[in-house]
């Protein structure tokens, strides 16, 4: 198996995805890619102070800035992308911004004014991030997004997380050591990578994380057959599978019917039994509430059933 290194330069980034775009690297199935990123803004440099605006790789943003899209020899519709994060570490520094966009949510938090910025300082041998108001958290880094175009002619938003190829799931379970599962929408899958986040609440509730520049290890392989049909995970933690809806019950119902699937095939029980061991076992979490959409996540403990 070979490993690749893909650097943010002008010929590797994108903030749409579109199926027509030619991969900046092609790998075999097995093979890893240590790919940086910039952060989602795509800012060239750091900023000095709270909200500062800096050279960006790309006038007039659309999405977010990512890395890719990266081929793997031999993916095919209905196959399934293995996404194998082997670490995460997030650059020296980030950004947060609440109230930045005039929406239901920012307003019922009475974020109707200018954003409001933080500046963070990262140390990632330390796993803390600083920001410049004096607050220390823990980081747990992670990519937002990790996804392949739509099947569909033309430039895609990056925003809006999908059932067929993933996209911006920003589930803060995705750290080092989970594998992420997607349905492959496209001939060699075209797999984009980026929105590094050093730290995430579930349901990056002011539509921001700790943005960072991210560098992220990943095998990527092919899987034929999958437990259940949606994007899925398996984590240090548990299993967990997505649903992705405007509608929060849809989402819900979503990722919940995927996970009472994936149990009757863990335990060899009936659906009836799969759905009542869920409801003693299986946690529901609002994943983000930032993309247009709503993103849930059920998450099944390891052990939690024996």
């Amino acid at each position: 198996m070979t490993t690749h290194e893909l650097h943010p330069e002008p010929a590797t980034t994108t903030d749409v995805f579109d199926r027509s775009a030619p991969p900046v690297l092609t790998v075999h199935p097995g093979d890893t890619v240590v790919a940086r990123s910039l952060d989602a803004a795509g800012f060239l440099e750091r900023q000095r102070t709270p909200g500062e605006e800096r050279p960006r790789m790309f006038d007039g943003r659309r999405g977010h800035c990512l890395t890719g899209p990266i081929a793997v020899h031999g993916a095919e519709p209905g196959d399934v992308l293995a996404v194998h994060i082997v670490s995460a570490e997030p650059g020296s520094w980030g950004w947060t911004a609440a109230g930045a966009k005039d929406n239901a949510l920012n307003r019922a938090l009475g974020l109707t004014g200018a954003p409001t910025w933080l500046l963070w300082e990262i140390d990632a041998a330390a796993g803390t991030a600083t920001d410049d108001r004096g607050h220390t958290v823990r980081t747990s880094p992670f990519l937002g997004v990790i996804g392949m175009p739509p099947n569909e002619r033309g430039r895609h938003s990056t925003i809006t997380p999908r059932a067929a190829g993933g996209g911006n799931i920003d589930c803060r379970d995705l750290t080092a050591g989970a594998t992420l599962f997607l349905p492959v929408t496209l001939p060699g899958a075209l797999v984009h990578l980026g929105d590094g986040h050093a730290a995430q609440g579930d349901g990056e509730v002011c539509g921001t994380a700790i943005e960072c520049p991210m560098t992220t290890e990943v095998t990527l392989d092919v899987v034929t057959r999958a437990p259940v049909r949606g994007v899925h995970a398996v984590t240090p933690r548990g299993r967990i599978t997505f649903g992705f809806d405007p509608d929060l019950n849809a989402a819900m119902v979503e990722a919940l019917a995927a996970m009472v699937t994936w149990m009757q095939c863990l335990y060899d029980v009936d659906r009836g039994t799969a759905a009542a061991l869920a409801s003693s076992v299986v946690d529901l979490r609002v994943t983000q509430v930032a993309n247009e959409t709503w993103g849930v996540h059920a998450v099944l403990a390891h052990g939690a059933v024996t």
